[in-house]
């Protein structure tokens, strides 16, 4: 039964579904139907597809779709639009942008946070919130009694309490309208979190006890343009991808120090046009990039490439290398680990496909890739 002020999202399909047990490894990937790229411009479709949650099973291989959830989903701010609970008992999914219901050839800012109940079966939305115009990345803590979303168009982070995989809104943290928070990382200890704003350009340090959430006024500068951030396992490194001003002009990522006191930035690398999604791997010795790199432009524009880019850089002794790279789908967006740090699900938005990686330290390995019904815009597996 739902709480008081909760609202219902029917399931959208069930796949066939084992107890959660015999799914010790689960990847949940945000899929938006309302947006399709044509020629170089993000677009409303004439019949849109419905928004939904796929619950990808990386202990199959192939990994495999196990369930499909309806939930409000966004490509709008960076892929970590999702959080999965460490214990895999519940997921969050926020939904940065709606259709304008004025005008259905348009979107406007939502505010959407959906909790999806993982233990179900099959699981299923118990909850729909409201965050913050722009609701965007979202963090769990890891003992999963808090949750931090950043609200890109409305310059705040909204904070909610949580207790038997229930929701409870208990503030906000105002940054500024024109600040554009994006993504919010906890840091393993629950006791800080990182707030990119690529709207200024900065890194924001919080503070936490218990709910009590508060700006230290402290930032950092990393580079044009924070977007979307991660956060190391062990918790002595976090990566941040610099997305620039979009004008074709190569971008950044920066490695931060978690040791240091103050925390800093120690290390920015040149990855190409648009880092749109860093992730790191389990054991933190390396950082996945996608690198947008002008597939998402007009052909006519002298900026297009017919590919975007999967890179992985290595960590070690404060600084970010080179190791390997591949060439992937257009306008592609989120990539997450399976535990061993041997498979690598990377989102692709135009072809509608989740592609599949087998990494073995050195060289990214294509398989099969996994089929959907929209575009993937957002993925998070437990703990990341």
């Amino acid at each position: 039964m739902l709480r008081p002020g909760a609202r219902i999202v029917l399931a959208f399909a069930v796949l066939p579904f084992l107890p959660l047990s015999a799914h010790a490894q689960l990847a949940v990937s945000a899929n938006d139907g309302k947006a399709v790229l044509v020629d170089g411009v993000s677009s409303v479709p004439t019949s849109p597809a419905a928004d939904y949650v796929a619950i990808i099973d990386l202990n199959t291989s192939p990994p495999k779709v196990i369930a499909e959830i309806a939930a409000p989903a966004s490509v709008v701010g960076p892929p970590q639009s999702v959080a999965v609970a460490g214990d895999e008992t519940f997921a969050l999914v926020t939904g940065a942008m709606k259709i304008d219901p004025a005008d259905a050839k348009k979107t406007v800012p939502d505010d959407a946070l959906t909790v999806i109940d993982l233990k179900s079966s099959p699981p299923k939305a118990t909850q729909t919130l409201q965050a913050g115009k722009g609701a965007a990345g979202v963090s769990i803590n890891r003992a999963g009694t808090l949750a931090l979303v950043a609200n890109r168009s409305e310059g705040t982070v909204s904070i909610f309490s949580i207790a038997d995989k229930t929701l409870t809104s208990v503030g906000k943290i105002e940054f500024g309208e024109k600040s554009g928070p994006s993504h919010v990382a906890f840091l393993p200890d629950g006791k800080t979190a990182l707030v990119t704003r690529d709207g200024d350009s900065r890194i924001a340090v919080l503070t936490i006890d218990g709910n009590k959430v508060e700006y230290t006024k402290r930032d950092m500068a990393a580079g044009l343009r924070p977007y979307s951030i991660d956060v190391s396992g062990a918790g002595d490194v976090a990566v941040v991808g610099n997305v620039g001003v979009g004008l074709g002009d190569n971008d950044t990522i920066s490695l931060i120090d978690l040791k240091a006191s103050p925390l800093r930035v120690v290390d920015t690398v040149t990855v190409g046009p648009t880092p749109e999604s860093v992730s790191l791997s389990p054991d933190g010795a390396f950082v996945a990039v996608t690198v947008v790199n002008g597939s998402n432009r007009p052909k006519s524009s002298p900026h297009f490439n017919d590919y975007g880019l999967l890179k992985i850089y290595s960590i070690s002794g404060g600084k970010l290398a080179p190791v390997t790279e591949a060439k992937v789908g257009h306008w592609c967006q989120g990539s997450a680990w399976s535990k061993d740090g041997h498979t690598l699900l990377h989102q692709c938005m135009v072809e509608f496909e989740i592609m599949v990686f087998g990494f073995d330290g050195k060289t990214l390995a294509p398989k099969d890739p996994i089929k959907l019904k929209a575009g993937p815009a957002g993925i998070r597996t437990a703990g990341r």
